[in-house]
């Protein structure tokens, strides 16, 4: 049986300064990794591009985790997500600038990437075949950054906080609906820190014709290759 791999992010290396410092990177780093993205010809509606924190290990606490674009006598907060993701500012005079991004923890405790997953919908509604779609164009994005090599597109995963009781569910053509499993894990692969209230839904169990329903927004949908 092959082992399977969520992804929810295209494999783009961490960028340099962070693996170094820990606190902080330079904008110009940062916008190198964040175009490519932007300047990728292929379908891509499905995707959504962010700049990521996250803890190199389970045991430092996010809580407070705070960025900010320092730049020539200003500074510019960037919200974050409940998942360390922020919209990234693409900004001329924070490039010509050689601004920095950083972050409120000691150096080696949080490292930064472009983070590229599949964009959730506020009405709780995804049609099936649109799923596949976005993990298709995943995929794509993935082997065009030369990773996923070999994979195939197994389904997709929803993730919750671990206290949301929000439910998933299929719905075939008929009305008749199937719930998914629950399951704990992490939002996404890779990461030290787990303890999400995570739902996968695969390809193969259910027709492309339905759809899947949600009871609350995720924080985020991943990809499922194998």
């Amino acid at each position: 049986m092959l082992k399977s791999l969520l992804l929810g992010l295209a494999l783009l290396p961490a960028f340099a300064c962070a693996q170094e410092a820990g606190d902080w990177i330079a904008y110009r780093d940062a916008y190198r990794h964040m175009i490519w993205f932007e300047k990728y010809g292929k379908p891509k509606q499905f995707l959504q591009n962010h700049l990521r924190l996250r803890p190199r290990d389970a045991g430092v606490s996010t809580d407070g985790l705070r960025l900010t674009l320092h730049g020539k006598g200003a500074q510019l907060a960037l919200p974050l997500d409940a998942l360390g993701r922020a919209v990234f500012p693409f900004s001329r005079a924070a490039y010509d600038d050689n601004a920095e991004l950083a972050w409120n923890r000691k150096p080696g405790q949080i490292t930064s990437s472009a983070w590229v997953s599949i964009v959730t919908r506020p009405d709780g509604v995804y049609a099936a075949a649109d799923l596949r779609a976005a993990c298709e164009q995943l995929l794509a994005y993935l082997r065009s950054t030369g990773g996923a090599n070999g994979k195939r597109c197994a389904g997709v995963q929803f993730s919750y906080a671990r206290t949301d009781g929000a439910q998933v569910r299929y719905q075939a053509g008929d009305g008749t609906a199937v719930p998914l499993a629950a399951q704990e894990g992490p939002a996404f692969p890779g990461d030290a820190v787990a303890g999400f209230r995570v739902f996968p839904y695969r390809f193969s169990a259910h027709p492309d014709a339905g759809q899947i329903l949600t009871s609350g927004t995720p924080l985020a949908i991943a990809a499922l290759l194998e």
